[in-house]
């Protein structure tokens, strides 16, 4: 393997097309796609300043690196990554890629990332600020997730997520075989128009959440006071401890929990209206 140290790259694509190569103490100034349409490349301790820095990628090792606010939509259309222990100050990265492993990373601008990423697996990440990251994602496998971006894992498919707490809005949307594990969901309109939603263990926090849900599952969860309108429209098998403020439309299924402060139907409610809603208190 080719070793490159302590060198300063800038312009357009000075390190276009290398190909089984290491990176040690790198920087890639103002310019852009610095490293392009390359094979097996490893990255230590280097630092990514100008625009679209890493793309067409295959194989890499990103280990201790630091990614600038300048260096947005760094990393596309690069496949068999891995990446730990990085800071990333860009948005819009990881795009349109297959087989994604970051390990105790902070993102610091999520807006906008990983969209179109298959095989992603997530360990110890924290996500800051912007907006729908997880787009239209394929088979994740998350343990260990911070993050306060808005709009989370809209249009995801095929994911387990373990110990995350994650405070947003608009979470899980359209979702479809999902499973949530240890997790505590904060923010408005929680998992709507998803199927095949799961939630173990989960505390479950603000308005309106579960609604249009298609065999949507809860086992041992809980629910904050302010949780409102609970499961309109949805199918649902539940059990709950504690308290649920309120429950309004069920469509179909079992609720069961410690109580209950109110179960609303209204002229909006839908055909079968057969849930099933017993309290244990």
């Amino acid at each position: 393997m080719t070793l490159i140290t302590d060198q300063n790259f800038g312009g357009e694509r000075p390190l276009f097309g290398i190909k089984d190569t290491r990176l040690e103490r790198i920087t890639i100034e103002d310019g852009e796609s610095g490293i392009k349409f390359c094979h097996n490349i490893e990255a230590d301790d280097c630092k990514f300043y100008g625009k679209y820095p890493w793309w067409h990628v295959d194989g890499s090792h990103i280990t201790n690196c630091y990614f600038a606010a300048g260096s947005r939509s760094a990393i596309w259309y690069s496949n068999h990554m891995k990446m730990e222990d990085c800071v990333i100050d860009g948005p819009k990265f990881f795009r349109e890629m297959n087989g994604l492993e970051l390990n105790n990373v902070q993102i610091n601008d999520a807006d906008e990332t990983f969209w179109r990423v298959k095989d992603l697996i997530i360990r110890n990440v924290k996500l800051h600020d912007g907006t729908y990251p997880f787009m239209f994602c394929e088979n994740i496998d998350v343990d260990g997730l911070e993050s306060d971006a808005k709009y989370v894992f809209q249009y995801v498919k095929n994911a387990v997520v373990r110990n995350a707490r994650i405070v947003t809005k608009d979470s899980f949307w359209e979702t479809e075989n999902v499973t949530v594990y240890d997790s505590v969901l904060d923010g408005e309109y929680l998992g709507w128009h998803s199927k095949n939603l799961h939630l173990v263990r989960c505390h479950i926090a603000g308005e309106q959440p579960l609604c249009y849900c298609r065999n949507l599952v809860l086992e041992d969860c809980t629910f904050d006071a302010a949780c409102d309108r609970i499961f309109e429209e949805s199918e649902v098998q539940a059990t709950i401890r504690g308290h649920i403020s309120e429950i309004k439309n069920p469509l179909t299924g079992q609720i069961v929990c410690g109580s209950v402060g109110r179960i609303t139907y209204d002229e909006f409610a839908k055909a079968p209206q057969d849930c099933k809603i017993i309290t244990t208190d």
